[in-house]
This record gives C-alpha cells, structure tokens and sequence, in this order.
C-alpha cells in the first residue's frame, strides 16, 4: 500500500501565488464574500492579486516585498463577524487543501490573528471614526 503523497510547505514565490489565487478564486464567487470584494475591487483584480502576492511572500517566506497599510483599505467595507468567519473558513480550507508544514501553519495563524485585529479595528472606526484617517 503506497502512502499519500505529502503536501508541500509554503516555500516559493510559486506557492504563494498557488494559494492567492486559489483562495481569492473562491472568495470572488462567495455568496456572503463575492459581493463585497467584487464591489471594492471592481476591475482591479490583477492589481489586488499582485499586492496580495507581495503581502503575503513578505509574512510568510521572508520576501520583503510588501509596503503598505493593510488595514486602511478595508476601514469602510460593510463588514462583521459572520464575513471573517466565512474568509477564514475559506482561507483555512485553501491552505489545507494545498500546503502541509510549519509555514502552512503561520499563514493559518496569521489569518487569524489579522481577521480578529481588522474587525477590532473597524468595529472600532465605526464607533470612533474621528480616529482613523481613511
């Protein structure tokens, strides 16, 4: 009996690249997602995907590639719980599908670590909106 095949880790600029477009192909046609992400990005997807390229390379395989403020674009979406709920759901399914490994792994952790902070604060710039400049 031959044993399955293990995945891989995220190592490559490859890889990243597998899971951006494998995660945000799923995101684009969400129910819940779809419409958000469609509506901010409209026909700036090859621009959004390359940034996302960049952002995630940089957190997970060191590329120094990513300069920005990742939070300010998404202060003023029509966003709560149940949607980073279904992103994580989505995201945590595209990593396992395709990646085993400890970088596997920090990707998931980041996930969740970035959904709680980006809820926090943009439930907080609702509340509060004289503090954050968009």
């Amino acid at each position: 009996m031959n044993p399955s095949p293990t995945k891989p880790d995220i190592a490559t600029p490859d890889d990243i690249r597998l899971l951006v477009d494998a995660f945000y192909g799923q995101v684009r046609v969400d129910p819940l997602l779809g419409g958000i992400f469609n509506g901010a990005i409209r026909d700036r997807w090859p621009e959004h995907l390359a940034k996302m390229y960049t952002f995630w390379g940089t957190v997970l395989i060191d590329a120094r590639s990513y300069f920005g403020a990742p939070l300010r674009p998404h202060l003023g979406l029509p966003v709560e719980q149940r949607h980073f709920d279904r992103w994580l759901l989505l995201f945590r399914a595209t990593v396992r599908a395709h990646f085993s490994g400890p970088v596997a792994e920090l990707a998931l952790d980041n996930a969740e670590r970035m959904a709680t902070l980006f809820l926090e604060r943009i439930t907080l710039s609702r509340e509060h909106p004289e503090r954050f400049i968009r």
